[in-house]
């Protein structure tokens, strides 16, 4: 070894010094060597461990601190921090972590030994599988964890704490790194010619090394369980399996059969198909009539040709289109971030919504004014001109037992306006859900959701309202224009379908208190009307400051004034007419009869708000199975347990989300409507949304005192663009594939949200990749993104990118 070395310095050993030297040069060199070449592959993005710490294991890492989630033992588990928070370095980071993952995978020797560093090996997975299957049998939500995975966690959590460490070094001792491993990937390959003697003595020194590095991993193990005591945190496995995921069960004898199965007419589900090139996602931007207002059901002009008569306001209706759009809403010029609540709901930026008419034409109604760069609301409509919050406390001066957010929590808010009224309900305990159809009172709903007010654009023509029968507690309408007393009353009689037994409608309307021709002839309509339906004339008051009046009815609680009357007209709906099947089902003008049985629904009034938000409905019964298969009760109790344990746990702090932000919620798939109960105490307003081939859950969702709806979602929503601060997606869309293009709900998840806006995806593993990548291709921002065991979490955030190519879409031209 010594005369190779000497050759190459081109020099001959002629003494024994001088082979000495040679000699202890040579060493050094080969000691070099073997350093460098065991101590990483070529190709590994390895950081320098700090002094007594311990090599990170394979995976994504965190760029946001682990010890953020020490103290929740909670639904995000201490693992997900090294394998998944992206914070705002979100697309190239990603890219780079994907191309370290690709490269340390083909080196499948020092990958192993990693792991085997890690303290665990790939035939131990299976083993805490097992176990955390045997803790789900007990029966306990939350269980605590055995010794092994207490171990196998205190490993997770040094890892982390190490991660700490290495991240406070600098850019430049990374930089070292890369260039010491470019070094060592040159020299391994020049030494390859060498003999394999040299390989095998460099063996033992590196199984020395690996042996002293286990022996301190193991000293930190024992010094972090000390100082853990007995903390536990439970995994996103066992919290999948237990209260994580709450898995539901799908029989044919459980208590809520589905929307889908109710409603007749439901639309042929929509085939499955892809919209990738080689390069990844193509995104267009939408060329549309309607421009940044873009509501792709309501805006179809091919299907509105086609209809013969526009009496019963067909034209407003939903018209979707044979395949949902692709493309993405162009943004209004000049778009801001939205002014947040409450001060929205006085004002908001005029660039965001520009358009005048609604403000000309109702200006002196105080709807709405331009004041600036502001559109500003003073709080007035048609019939309170003098603010919303005298006409409510109006309302409850005039009759008493409708006990605003108490008695009364839930409203139905018909021809809404701007929904001043339903955004002063708030300072009251009631959420209203307020609708208007999308006609020549330019961009009202528009207005309302801009300003934090739950609306939706829907209009009373040939269909039932997308409710459940028998929610509302109170049906409310100020001069909406709605013509309640033709064609044998079939409008008033679709409100009272979806109004409690005992609920109040309060009509506001010129007929009420004016005395021209035409006021007198429909009060007169009316008042035939609704004696026949049995509604009770409670309370008439006129309200001098807004010089309006209001008739309040209430529905009847029992069927004697329906069996007492002389005749049957309107009609009572035939025993097989279901109430709460209502996509696509037609009018009818008839009405159902009152439940007589007191463990049915619609027999009582709900509990007092808010003690109806946590109590299950007495009509859940526990002889019924529920979603998740356990006794219907029980399930709803889980749920809620289960939501104010991952709200307060991990969504509130954990995802990067700033909830002063935040204001206007969806709830894409929601069950019981736990994910909304558990944000009752922040200042948001969350729409429940139950799928059709979900199960109808919807009725237990108003009971509890929050409202939804059912929606279709390989179709549109019936919003407009840039409605919501944040989506939630429960497994939604991993069902969706299965059904219709998953980039076309994507496209209308983009034209739901406003930029800066929020979608957290809790789904399989599979599903939660393909989501990323479409966000990505989004240029989105990824918070968060974790996955073990095949479910997954994401959080991603909307940018203000938009595409430069153009998709014209020809129906929505004229």
């Amino acid at each position: 070894m010594a005369q190779k070395y000497s050759r190459v310095d081109g020099k001959k050993s002629s003494s024994c010094s001088a082979a000495t030297i040679v000699v202890i040069v040579g060493v050094c060199l080969v000691g070099v060597w073997m350093f460098m070449s065991s101590s990483f592959a070529p190709g590994q993005n390895l950081v320098l461990p700090a002094p007594d710490s311990k090599t990170l294991s394979k995976g994504k890492v965190s760029t946001n601190p682990a010890i953020q989630f020490e103290d929740n033992s909670g639904d995000l588990p201490e693992d997900a921090m090294k394998d998944g928070i992206n914070n705002q370095e979100t697309t190239q980071g990603g890219e780079d972590a994907n191309t370290d993952e690709k490269a340390s995978s083909e080196e499948e020797p020092s990958r192993t030994e990693a792991e085997d560093t890690d303290g665990k090996s790939n035939d131990e997975e299976p083993t805490l599988r097992n176990e955390k299957d045997v803790e789900k049998n007990t029966g306990d939500e939350y269980s605590s964890d055995s010794d092994e995975n207490k171990k196998s966690k205190s490993e997770d959590r040094n890892s982390s704490s190490d991660f700490e460490v290495e991240k406070s070094k600098s850019d430049e001792s990374q930089e070292k790194t890369e260039k010491e491993e470019e070094n060592s990937s040159d020299k391994k390959t020049e030494s390859d010619s060498d003999s394999d003697s040299e390989v095998e003595k460099s063996e033992p020194e590196e199984a020395k090394d690996k042996s002293q590095s286990e022996e301190k991993v193991e000293k930190q193990e024992q010094k972090t369980e000390e100082n853990s005591g007995d903390k536990k945190t439970e995994s996103f496995t066992a919290a999948g399996a237990q209260s994580e995921i709450l898995n539901e069960t799908r029989t044919e004898t459980g208590a809520f059969s589905t929307q889908a199965t109710e409603s007749a007419s439901e639309k042929e589900s929509q085939k499955q198909a892809t919209l990738k090139n080689e390069d990844g996602y193509t995104w267009k931007i939408c060329n549309v009539t309607t421009g940044p207002d873009y509501i792709p059901c309501l805006d179809n002009i091919a299907a509105l040709k086609k209809i013969h008569s526009t009496l019963h306001y067909e034209h407003r209706e939903r018209h979707c289109p044979d395949e949902s759009p692709t493309c993405l809403v162009p943004l209004p010029k000049g778009y801001k971030t939205p002014i947040r609540w409450p001060k929205s709901r006085n004002q908001i930026w005029y660039n965001n919504v520009p358009h005048t008419k609604l403000a000309a034409v109702k200006g002196h109604q105080n709807w709405v004014k331009v004041t600036g760069e502001y559109l500003s609301f003073p709080g007035g409509g048609t019939q309170f001109k003098n603010g919303a919050l005298h006409y409510i406390d109006f309302i409850q001066k005039s009759l008493p037992d409708i006990a605003w957010g108490k008695r009364t929590r839930v409203i139905l808010d018909v021809g809404c306006g701007v929904a001043s009224f339903g955004g002063y309900l708030f300072e009251r305990d009631v959420i209203a859900m307020s609708f208007a159809p999308k006609d020549e009172h330019e961009a009202q709903v528009q207005f309302a959701l801009e300003r934090g007010i739950p609306a939706i654009s829907a209009v009373m023509g040939t269909l039932r309202l997308p409710f459940p029968s028998k929610i509302f507690d109170v049906v409310h309408c100020a001069r909406c224009r709605v013509p309640w007393h033709i064609e044998g009353g079939k409008l008033l009689l679709e409100l009272n379908r979806v109004l409690r037994p005992g609920g109040y409608f309060v009509w506001s309307a010129t007929p009420v208190y004016q005395n021209k021709t035409e006021d007198v002839e429909i009060w007169k309509a009316m008042t035939k009307l609704t004696k026949a339906m049995c509604w009770e004339l409670v309370v008439i008051y006129n309200d001098k400051l807004n010089e309006v009046g209001a008739a309040i009815y209430r529905k009847p609680t029992s069927n004697e004034c329906y069996e007492n009357r002389q005749q049957n007209d309107p009609p009572l709906c035939e025993n097989n007419d279901d109430p709460d099947a209502i996509w696509n089902v037609e009018l009818q003008a008839c009405m159902h009869k009152i439940p007589v049985d007191a463990s049915v629904r619609g027999t009582n009034w709900p509990k007092t708000w808010p003690q109806r938000l946590e109590s299950p409905p007495y009509w859940l019964k526990s002889t019924e199975v529920g979603v998740y298969g356990n006794p219907a009760p029980e399930d709803f109790t889980a749920d809620y347990e289960h939501w104010k344990h991952v709200v307060s746990k991990s969504y509130l702090n954990g995802l990067g989300i700033d909830w002063s932000s935040i204001r206007n919620v969806m709830d894409m798939r929601s069950i019981y409507g736990g994910f909304a109960a558990a944000l009752n105490d922040l200042n948001v307003w969350v729409m429940n949304v139950v799928p059709l081939d979900s199960p109808d859950t919807l009725p237990i969702i108003y009971e509890r005192g929050l409202f939804g709806i059912y929606h279709n979602w390989c179709e549109s929503f019936s919003t407009y663009p840039r409605s919501y601060d944040l989506l939630h997606a429960d497994h939604l869309f991993s069902d969706l594939k299965k059904r219709c293009k998953l980039v076309s709900v994507i496209a209308e998840v983009d034209r739901m949200l406003r930029p800066e806006g929020k979608l957290i995806v809790r789904d399989n593993a599979e599903t939660i990749a393909e989501i990323e990548n479409m966000a990505k291709s989004l240029h989105w921002n990824v918070k968060f993104s974790y996955n073990k065991e095949k479910e997954g979490l994401l959080c991603v955030e909307k940018t203000l990118w938009r595409p430069t190519e153009v998709e014209t879409l020809a129906y929505t031209f004229l």
